[in-house]
């Protein structure tokens, strides 16, 4: 009696180091060879597909973010990754009338033919795997073939179960991350979309027009290869209050790997005891954060925000902050009523703004070693600073404008950036016609510390959906413009779309 008690108990823990071989491995095969890279129109994208408890749909689209899909139930998620464009391709079908349309209307074809080819591949070296790795653990053909068996059930229910509880009419309802927060132009209005296959496959071929649009033009961009040694620093500026470009501001930080922020000013609108809770997001940013006071900044902002754990304020002062040694100062003035009628001792004028630019200057001649970037709120503030440092960087205009300072002395010049207004303006931002767009950059500093590139990244507006990406490569032996292309958020052109992208191209150096 005892015998066969030990004998049912060996056999039970025989069957469940199967069933345990075989999930290890269908997890290990699926993780190994659950991937095809394919084309969808004029895309290469890869798909993947993963073991999960709630299943879905990812659709990456870097460097802006992804859109996720309640396509289906678990136990497998999949993921496409927008990895590449053929130019070629794209341009052939951009130029041919009708050309995206097919592109799009075979992309449900396309994308089953991939699906395909990835669930009977991943079955496969699912099973292959198990087979290998009952036979190394059990030694016996009789257990590894239950194993192998088992795990073709497994992963080929998995694959099943998802196959059978598809929802065509999740892309209905997609849910955005990254700048494709602000961005579901992507895929067209959602709330026009029906459940029915049909319209399912239409939206789809606008999905793949439109970000075939998108990567046509991120392809033209100007090819600038960072290094490692590279510092990439984000500059803001006049934020105004405004809470939606938070959210924009750390997709950027974790998307384009930045090591610094600079922000040049008017993060409030008041500068009132108030206000300052709206800085608090600084210390979420995980990087460094270098801030100069605004005219709409008061002493009460400049502490709130060095109370801030990774935030450094600048005025009238060097430091040296990842590497990088800016100096800045704040604003002179104090005006956030601009229609006061004393604004006190720095009432706004050339000779003030002027005054603190020469302050500036005198501070980094002074500093004992070259100063890589100097920080000043109104550009009327930068003239002073020719000749001194090699760069730049303002805001209070609202308005991008980049462009050389010539030297005093006939030396090197000084690149002055102004920024437009990281905040939309903040509420002044809806005054106009047209909603005033997020504006900042992405720097790209050399191992020298000297600007080699900036990315000017633009959002649309309060109540707009669209996103562009310009990019200038800073080239001192070329003193010509030459022109480019736009780089063009996705999504068809409305009446209320924010003015056409900056000309993308090299800068005069």
């Amino acid at each position: 009696m005892a015998h066969r008690a030990v004998r049912g108990l060996r056999r039970g823990l025989v069957a469940l180091a199967v069933v345990l071989v075989a999930l290890a491995g269908a997890t290990g095969g699926t993780l190994l060879a659950g991937r095809v890279t394919d084309d969808v129109g004029p895309l290469r994208v890869e798909f993947q597909v993963t073991p999960s408890t709630d299943g879905g749909s990812e659709i990456s689209v870097p460097p802006l973010g992804s859109l996720f899909l309640d396509t289906h139930s678990g136990p497998a998620r999949l993921t496409a990754r927008l990895d590449s464009l053929d130019q070629q391709r794209a341009e052939a079908l951009i130029d041919e009338p009708g050309g995206l349309a097919a592109a799009g209307a075979s992309a449900p074809r396309d994308i089953r033919d991939a699906l395909v080819r990835l669930s009977l591949r991943t079955v496969a070296v699912s099973v292959l795997v198990t087979l290998l790795l009952a036979a190394l653990i059990f030694r016996s053909t009789r257990r590894a073939a239950w194993a192998g068996t088992l795990a073709l059930a497994i992963t080929g229910g998995a694959l099943g179960a998802a196959a059978l509880t598809v929802r065509p009419g999740a892309i209905a309802e997609p849910r955005y991350e990254g700048l494709l927060v602000n961005a579901p132009t992507l895929v067209g209005d959602a709330r026009r979309i029906a459940d029915d296959y049909a319209r399912y496959a239409d939206q789809l071929q606008r999905l793949v027009g439109n970000v075939g649009k998108l990567y046509a033009t991120m392809s033209s961009l100007p090819v600038y290869e960072d290094t490692p040694e590279t510092t990439r620093i984000l500059h803001i500026s006049d934020l105004h209050l405004n809470p939606a470009a938070w959210p924009v501001i750390r997709t950027v930080v974790e998307q384009f790997d930045i090591g610094l922020v600079i922000d040049t000013g008017d993060i409030t609108d008041w500068g009132s005891e108030p206000e300052t809770s709206y800085v608090s997001t600084i210390g979420q940013l995980g990087v460094p954060y270098v801030y100069i006071r605004g005219n709409h900044d008061s002493a009460g902002t400049a502490a709130a925000v060095a109370a801030q754990p990774n935030a450094v304020v600048l005025d009238d002062a060097v430091a040296e902050v990842a590497g990088v040694r800016i100096a800045g100062i704040g604003d002179p003035r104090f005006t956030p009523d601009k229609q006061e009628a004393d604004a006190g001792p720095w009432a706004e004028g050339p000779a003030s703004l002027a005054g603190s630019g020469a302050r500036l200057a005198e501070t980094v001649r002074a500093a004992g070693a070259p100063v890589d970037i100097a920080l000043v709120h109104d550009p009327a503030s930068a003239e002073p600073l020719a000749g001194t440092v090699p760069l730049v960087l303002a805001g209070h205009t609202h308005s991008r404008e980049v462009r050389v300072l010539p030297a005093p002395d006939g030396g090197p010049g000084t690149r002055l950036a102004v920024q437009g207004s990281s905040g939309g303006a903040g509420l002044r931002g809806l005054e106009h016609e047209e909603p005033t767009p997020l504006a900042m950059s992405v720097l790209y500093l050399g191992p020298d510390h000297r600007l080699e590139a900036y990315d000017d990244i633009r959002v649309g507006g309060t109540g707009l959906a669209q996103v562009s990406l310009d990019r200038r490569v800073v080239d001192s032996e070329a003193p010509v413009e030459a022109a480019g292309t736009g780089a063009g958020a996705p999504g068809p052109p409305s009446p209320s779309s924010p003015p056409s992208p900056l000309p993308v191209g090299r800068e005069p150096g």
